[in-house]
């Protein structure tokens, strides 16, 4: 058993899997979370999860207010979507709920939670792997693939060490000393295949079979690779993939992406869009830090973003249900990107 105390904040998909999974495995593991059917589910008889279809009930130290946890925890496992962010992680850090907090969520989020918690009690991770809520008190794992951690200033330290023995309970874990090379590759990651997924309705290997949803994945995977390359961001490897693999200039190219999008989807093919889910339960979505969040660095540098500014805009209109997700907005993405 590890000797580490683990809070996971926010116990949606990754959230709940990761707690779930960690049960037993660590000294102390307790959840926070807002819904108070799935808190009083997940007390009692346990959180059903249903891992690569083998399906278990789990018992966990489950809560929806702050109050009735003991602090301080080793690590706050921060699995929230955006939008919530300072309004859970703000009392946390006030009556020092944890020594260290950990952003595991998606697209461009550390530099809040930074600002939140204090740079220097943030470790920056990422999650390769997939997962799905299907309702209060059950969740799926739906993919096997990698943690990845790091500080956020390199190098590392005996946090990091012990954060990923622990994570090692849950899935592999690597620790990366290039953590922003890493955000910014699982950001395009999101952009591409989770935007895609979510406007289309479909997982990250439907996307990529359908013909024009291979053509748009590859066009709106170049537009964040360039964004990245004009911070002179160094991009890590991602999904068992370098990330310049999946970059399209030229038709010689095109083999080495296929074939390096066969690895990938190994990985994650089986993944439905964390946005799409939003979407299906009427919820916001993240787009605004995700592919918005390649936009806003696009226009910082210089680099044109049209494919992930669409998007954006047809997330919009589909949270507002001025639009429905489907395989329709191939035609149109590819048209856009000539």
């Amino acid at each position: 058993m590890i000797d580490a105390s683990i809070l996971v904040v926010g116990a949606g998909a990754i959230g709940g899997v990761t707690a779930a999974k960690m049960e037993g495995g660590v000294r102390r593991v307790s959840v926070l979370d807002t819904d108070k059917e799935h808190v009083g589910r997940m007390r009692g008889p346990g959180l059903l999860l249903d891992e690569l279809g083998e399906e278990r009930h789990v018992r966990l130290d489950a809560h929806a207010d702050p109050s009735g946890l003991e602090g301080p925890f080793d690590f706050a496992l921060v699995t929230l979507k955006a939008p919530h962010l300072e309004a859970a992680l703000g009392p946390l850090a006030e009556i020092g709920l944890a020594k260290t907090f950990v952003s595991l969520g998606n697209g461009l989020v550390q530099d809040r939670i930074a600002g939140i918690v204090g740079r220097e009690n943030l470790v920056v991770g990422t999650v390769e792997w997939g997962a799905t809520n299907l309702g209060a008190g059950h969740l799926a794992q739906t993919t096997m693939a990698p943690f990845v951690i790091g500080e956020p200033e390199g190098g590392t330290k005996d946090r990091t060490r012990l954060l990923a023995e622990a994570l090692g309970a849950v899935a592999d874990v690597r620790i990366t000393e290039n953590i922003s090379g890493q955000v910014w590759s699982k950001l395009l990651v999101n952009s591409a295949f989770s935007g895609l997924g979510a406007v289309s309705g479909l997982l990250y290997s439907e996307v990529v079979a359908d013909p024009a949803g291979r053509e748009v994945a590859l066009a709106v995977w170049r537009e964040g690779y360039d964004v990245g390359a004009a911070q002179e961001i160094t991009l890590d490897r991602v999904l068992g993939v370098p990330a310049d693999s999946l970059v399209v200039r030229a038709p010689e190219d095109r083999q080495r992406a296929d074939e390096a999008l066969e690895v990938a989807m190994g990985y994650a093919g089986a993944t439905k869009a964390s946005m799409l889910q939003d979407l299906e339960r009427g919820a916001k979505t993240e787009v605004d830090v995700i592919n918005g969040g390649v936009v806003e660095r696009g226009l910082e540098y210089g680099v044109e973003t049209p494919l992930n500014e669409r998007i954006v805009e047809l997330m919009h209109s589909m949270e507002s249900d001025e639009r429905r997700p489907g395989r329709d907005v191939f035609e149109e993405l590819r048209d856009l990107a000539g």
